[in-house]
């Protein structure tokens, strides 16, 4: 299942940037984003992205505002409430100034960007991330985004999987639930 390469790469960044930056619980343990939120969030990008942008404190701090209402929007799609998702993407699309433009670099071919003219790098990450959020959420597929199913766990995933069966963050997360179903089993 792809929405498209350029709004897969985005919404996996946006899923990243929400799990390294964002305070909860993450595989059975609690969650603190670290001090540098430039390095975590220059970790995150890279997750989904080629080119690499070393962000500075400013801009990790940017990003992590950013993806606290992101988050929000996986929550609320988590819930049933598209309406409430699509504004506070909406928010953030105004916010950040997002367009789409067609652009050329680095020996790649025409492809779509959706950040405002002269905008920060935090900036133009968090105008792609919400772009590629609307477009999951204006398609069929905004059920493709969620939050982890295991215990103690409240990280985000984009579900690409061809038949949208994806219900954990990580393959540890679906291990864990797994072992614990299987002793559970074994006990009885």
């Amino acid at each position: 299942m792809n929405f498209n390469s350029h709004t897969d790469t985005v919404a996996r960044v946006a899923a990243a940037l929400v799990n390294a930056l964002t305070p909860g619980e993450r595989r059975g343990r609690p969650h603190i984003p670290p001090t540098d939120l430039g390095a975590a969030a220059t970790e995150a990008v890279r997750e989904g992205q080629t080119r690499r942008h070393d962000f500075t404190a400013e801009e990790g701090a940017e990003l992590a505002e950013v993806a606290a209402r992101l988050r929000q929007a996986f929550e609320a799609v988590d819930a049933g409430d598209l309406d409430t998702a699509a504004r506070i993407v909406n928010a953030v699309l105004e916010e950040t100034n997002a367009r789409p433009y067609l652009e050329r670099h680095d020996g790649e071919p025409w492809h779509v960007h959706f950040h405002g003219p002269g905008g920060s790098a935090a900036r133009n990450w968090a105008a792609s991330c919400a772009t590629a959020l609307a477009i999951v959420l204006g398609s069929e597929f905004h059920d493709r985004l969620g939050l982890c199913t295991a215990p103690q766990c409240d990280r985000v995933y984009i579900d690409v999987s061809r038949n949208g069966t994806r219900r954990f963050c990580s393959t540890a997360c679906q291990n864990r639930v797994k072992t614990a179903a299987f002793r559970a089993r074994a006990k009885n």
